[in-house]
């Protein structure tokens, strides 16, 4: 597929068929990540991939399982946030955060090797590594999106992020970035659109 077009046709889904992404695939998806620029020049990455069921759920049950649109709406008033478009996007992305995570046809946990503490950065250059693996997993979901396959990103809590290394048993100088759904779109699955902009109306020329 002409990367123009991987990248139009790249989606949020969050509902997904029962079905699983053949082996051969996730490694392809995979080796488009590791095409990415890294900071350091190493491509330090890992990618546990659960597949269990069994995994799987000890994986994600730190994740809360139910919302009410009521506690949403609390929570995006808290934000301020008066934009249409984006209330109409949480309200339909976060009550689903629990069972895109199950249903999805393949989940994968990105690493990457972190040499300080991540959430005490002493200047922007601390935070490459965290940077460059997001390069990876946009270059991963471009790659789905070029086989009709589509997903979804969630960064996790901090009590979340302890339990997924406890399980994963991951080295103590890598993080997770976030919680990597991929999956085939359901009959029934929604996208959520976010706002749409044009480059015309981002491009500042010389100075803002």
């Amino acid at each position: 597929m002409d990367a123009y077009k991987a990248l139009a046709s790249r989606k949020s889904i969050r509902d997904f068929k029962n079905q699983a992404i053949d082996k051969k695939i996730i490694k392809k998806i995979i080796n488009a990540g590791l095409c990415a620029p890294s900071n350091n020049h190493l491509r330090e990455w890992e990618f546990v991939i659960v597949q269990d069921r069994a995994a799987r759920l000890k994986v994600i049950d730190k994740i809360q399982k139910k919302y009410t649109q009521k506690g949403i709406e609390a929570w995006l008033d808290s934000w301020n946030s008066t934009d249409s478009v984006q209330r109409a996007c949480y309200l339909a992305a976060v009550p689903k955060q629990y069972t895109m995570l199950l249903t999805a046809g393949c989940l994968i946990l990105p690493f990457f090797r972190q040499p300080g503490p991540l959430l005490k950065p002493k200047s922007l250059s601390d935070l490459n590594a965290l940077a460059s693996i997001w390069c990876c997993i946009e270059n991963m979901l471009i790659a789905a999106a070029a086989e009709g396959i589509y997903g979804v990103t969630r960064i996790p809590f901090s009590k979340e992020i302890n339990h997924i290394k406890e399980i994963c048993k991951s080295p103590e100088d890598y993080e997770i970035a976030c919680y990597l759904a991929l999956g085939y779109p359901g009959d029934q699955a929604k996208q959520t659109r976010q706002r749409p902009v044009k480059a015309q109306e981002k491009i500042h020329w010389n100075s803002w």
